[in-house]
């Protein structure tokens, strides 16, 4: 089986990382963008603002 091209990354805002809101994308798994941490303007609906949202690494799974 094929590895993975790319891997799911959880994008937070920066100003306040634990908001309720949050951003899923993909990110490239090798190659030289794989090691850059995202940083991405979006817009954030809770200050309806556009912000910059950072990577953060994935919550555990609950079982």
């Amino acid at each position: 089986m094929a590895k993975k091209t790319s891997i799911k990354v959880r994008l937070v805002p920066e100003k306040k990382p634990d908001s309720a809101f949050f951003y899923y994308v993909k990110k490239p798994s090798s190659g030289e963008k794989a090691k850059i941490k995202l940083k991405v303007k979006k817009y954030n609906p809770e200050t309806r603002k556009h912000e910059f949202f950072i990577e953060k690494k994935l919550p555990p799974h609950s079982k």
